[in-house]
């Protein structure tokens, strides 16, 4: 048996590398969480969506199921985290972008971020330019392909949306970025703004709306609108608000679904704001235990009914491994809901400019791509498994074992 200090010798070896791996992994971690809930609290507090001490829905949505159902998930993510990766490279476009904002066009960046041009005016929706959707460098989900553009390279918008402070709509490093290249105001829902005072943004560019409210750029008006979902970036939940966005100009209008489950304020919407000429609602990251919080591709269709949309543009799939579903299932699907109906769904290569009004044929490059073979090796960026590794290696060294 080894003597005590050839034991302690051991595990302060065996912890070195954990320790630096964590100290790492917690590198920038206070300012990527935002601001404290004490501080969104004078902020959020008149809000009839607020209430003890949170934000709620309007109709009853759970955000998990039960605990049996978490730890069944914490499983399902350690063994097949893997399932939602491409089959290969992500083919990505880079658009010539106009020196004019057009009537109406949308240019697809991944995930939820787009530019939409509206009547003549820009508007940067959930912009997310990072390599992981995490607070850490370390843990989280990166991306499965490159921003097909420069943060630098777009043009001058006339406003940033933002529809909730989850990490893969919110992005510190993006926001920093666009401090430097941009001057339009951010319209966010209730207490987001916290964050953005937080990190630098002057308060004259932070519009902060609850659901309903409405703000002016220009001849656009952006009205915050409901939606189904939740927020938090980590130690908190529900301390800011979540929405759904209209885009009105004086001759077009825009929904944009963000990150959202299905809800029957769709139909109230388009009832009240449509219809709508585009539609941008989210298809992925959807699994039975989370079914309330995130639209799955036939959900998605029957919202576009709802909101009295033309085109419908799919959005948070193809750049993030958020779920189990494989990569290509959630267009798969969208496209085999919206078919029969005879619905027009325009689906851009990541960086691609596509004119709503003089859409092109509808091109399937996603299947080339494929998923990722069972087994695969590739990086899931949950870093679990490095997690397990080091976590046996150190209960191989306790007393007793």
């Amino acid at each position: 048996m080894p003597s005590r200090p050839l034991r302690r010798a051991a595990v302060a070896t065996v912890l070195a590398g954990p320790v630096g791996f964590v100290t790492a992994a917690a590198w920038g971690l206070p300012k990527a969480l935002g601001a404290h809930r004490r501080r969104l609290r004078r902020v959020v507090a008149g809000s009839p969506q607020f209430s003890e001490g949170k934000f709620h829905n309007r109709i009853p949505t759970p955000a998990l199921s039960p605990a049996n159902t978490r730890d069944g998930l914490l499983r399902q993510w350690h063994e097949e985290r893997h399932v939602g990766l491409p089959g290969g490279p992500i083919p990505l476009a880079h658009a010539a972008l106009p020196a004019e904002a057009a009537e109406l066009a949308v240019t697809w960046f991944g995930h939820a971020s787009a530019l939409l041009e509206v009547d003549g005016q820009r508007v940067l929706l959930d912009p997310v330019w990072g390599y992981r959707v995490s607070p850490s460098p370390v843990f989280g989900p990166t991306r499965l392909h490159e921003p097909p553009m420069e943060l630098d390279e777009l043009p001058p918008v006339d406003a940033v949306l933002i529809s909730h402070d989850h990490y893969d709509h919110l992005d510190l490093p993006t926001v920093q970025a666009l401090l430097r290249t941009q001057t339009a105001p951010w319209v966010v829902p209730l207490g987001i703004g916290e964050h953005l005072r937080k990190w630098g943004v002057p308060e004259e560019r932070i519009v902060e709306l609850d659901w309903d409210g409405e703000h002016r750029v220009g001849e656009l008006t952006l009205t915050c609108t409901e939606a189904r979902h939740f927020s938090g970036r980590y130690f908190y939940r529900d301390t800011t608000l979540w929405a759904s966005w209209t885009i009105t100009g004086p001759r077009h209008r825009v929904f944009f679904g963000g990150d959202t489950g299905y809800t029957p304020a769709f139909a109230e919407i388009g009832a009240r704001l449509g219809p709508f000429d585009l539609t941008l609602l989210p298809i992925g990251a959807y699994n039975d235990a989370w079914h309330a919080i995130h639209m799955d591709p036939e959900e998605a269709v029957r919202a576009h009914g709802d909101l009295g949309g033309g085109i419908l543009l799919p959005i948070h799939w193809a750049t993030f491994n958020l779920a189990f579903h494989r990569w290509a299932e959630p267009v798969q699907r969208l496209l085999a809901a919206a078919r029969p109906r005879g619905i027009e769904v325009a689906v851009p290569q990541p960086g691609e400019r596509i004119d709503v009004l003089d859409p092109p044929p509808l091109r399937d490059w996603w299947t080339a791509v494929g998923s990722a073979a069972q087994g695969s090796d590739q990086d899931a960026g949950v870093r679990s498994s490095v997690l397990a590794r080091t976590v046996t290696r150190l209960l191989q060294l306790l007393p007793g074992t």
